[in-house]
C-alpha cells in the first residue's frame, strides 16, 4: 500500500481540468457540492494512475480490475456530478458551437438510450474479450488510450442520465433504471465469463508473478468478482442519485401544476365547481 508511482500525463490532466474548473467556480454562484464532487472525481484518477494500483497493475488481475470498474464507474459518476458542461457553457460566452449543435439530430442519436447502453457496457466487453486486454499489458500507450475510452464512456453514460448538465435528449427516468439493469446483466455475464473462462495472458501473469498473493487462477476468479459484484456496488450510488432526482421533479412539477390549477380556479366565474367543468355543467346545472 506504500508503494507509489508518478503518471506525468494523468497528474498533468488532472491539474489542468482542476485549476479549470475550481477558476470557472469562483467566478459564479455555483453550488460547493458540484465542486467537490468534481474534485473528488480526479482525485480518483490520480488514485488509479499514481498509487500501488497502478504499481501492481500489470503484476496481479484483480488490481486491473480494480482500476476498470473505478475508472467506468466511480470517476464519471463524481464529474457528471460536477455538472462541466453547465459550468463550460456558463464560463465560456463562446461556447456557441456547443449550444447550436448540442441538441442536434447526431447528438441526439448519439445519446438514444439504447445507444448509450452499448457506449457503457461495449468498452469493457472488448477489453476482456478480445486481445486487446493482452496489447494493454505491453503498451503503456495503448493502456492509456483505454482508461481514456473508459472515462469518457462512463461520463457520456452518466451525463445523459442524471440530467444535472445540459443533454440533447428528454427521456424518462425509468429509462435510465433499465439501462441500468442492463448494465447489472452484462456485469454478471462477464464475471460468470472470466470465473469459468480461461486465464487471460498467462503466460504475462506467470512471468510477472511477484512469488506471493493468489496464483493466476484465484487472482482471475477475484478481479472477475470485482468486476461482476464491484461494479453493481459502485452503481448503487447513481441509483439514489437518480430516484433523488426523480423525486425533486416530480415534485416541482406537482408545484406547476397546483400554480396553474389555482390560477384557473382564481379566474373561473363563481359557482359550484361541476357548474364551472364543461363535461359536467350540462349534466348537474341548475334548474
Amino acid at each position: 500500500m506504500t508503494a507509489w508511482t508518478f503518471d506525468v500525463p494523468a497528474v498533468f490532466a488532472v491539474l489542468v481540468l482542476g485549476v479549470l474548473y475550481v477558476r470557472a467556480a469562483r467566478r459564479r454562484d455555483w453550488p460547493p457540492g458540484r465542486t467537490v464532487a468534481f474534485l473528488a472525481g480526479l482525485a480518483t484518477i490520480v488514485l488509479v494512475t499514481c498509487s500501488a494500483l497502478a504499481v501492481y497493475d500489470t503484476t496481479l488481475f484483480w488490481v486491473r480490475a480494480v482500476q476498470t470498474t473505478t475508472l467506468l464507474m466511480v470517476t464519471p459518476l463524481l464529474l457528471a456530478l460536477g455538472a462541466p458542461i453547465r459550468l463550460l457553457l456558463d464560463a465560456v460566452p463562446g461556447a456557441t458551437w456547443l449550444r447550436r449543435h448540442g441538441r442536434g439530430p447526431v447528438a441526439r442519436a448519439l445519446t438514444f438510450p439504447p445507444v448509450v447502453t452499448v457506449v457503457l457496457v461495449a468498452p469493457v466487453l472488448m477489453l476482456y474479450l478480445t486481445p486487446l486486454y493482452d496489447v494493454t499489458l505491453r503498451s503503456s500507450v495503448v493502456d492509456g488510450l483505454v482508461r481514456l475510452a473508459l472515462v469518457l464512456a462512463g461520463f457520456t453514460y452518466f451525463w445523459t442520465r442524471l440530467g444535472l448538465d445540459p443533454t440533447p435528449r428528454e427521456d424518462p427516468h425509468l429509462v435510465s433504471v433499465w439501462i441500468a439493469f442492463t448494465e447489472v446483466i452484462f456485469d454478471g455475464a462477464l464475471g460468470l465469463v472470466l470465473w469459468l473462462g480461461p486465464l487471460l495472458a498467462p503466460a504475462h501473469y506467470a512471468a510477472a508473478h511477484p512469488g506471493w498473493g493468489p496464483d493466476p487462477r484465484t487472482d482471475q476468479i477475484v478481479g472477475a468478482g470485482v468486476l461482476w459484484i464491484g461494479g453493481d456496488v459502485a452503481g448503487l450510488p447513481f441509483i439514489a442519485a437518480l430516484f433523488v432526482r426523480w423525486a425533486r421533479d416530480d415534485e416541482r412539477r406537482a408545484k406547476r401544476i397546483d400554480a396553474q390549477l389555482d390560477v384557473e380556479a382564481a379566474s373561473a366565474p363563481p359557482g359550484l365547481w361541476w357548474e364551472n367543468d364543461p363535461a359536467l355543467a350540462e349534466r348537474f346545472k341548475r334548474r
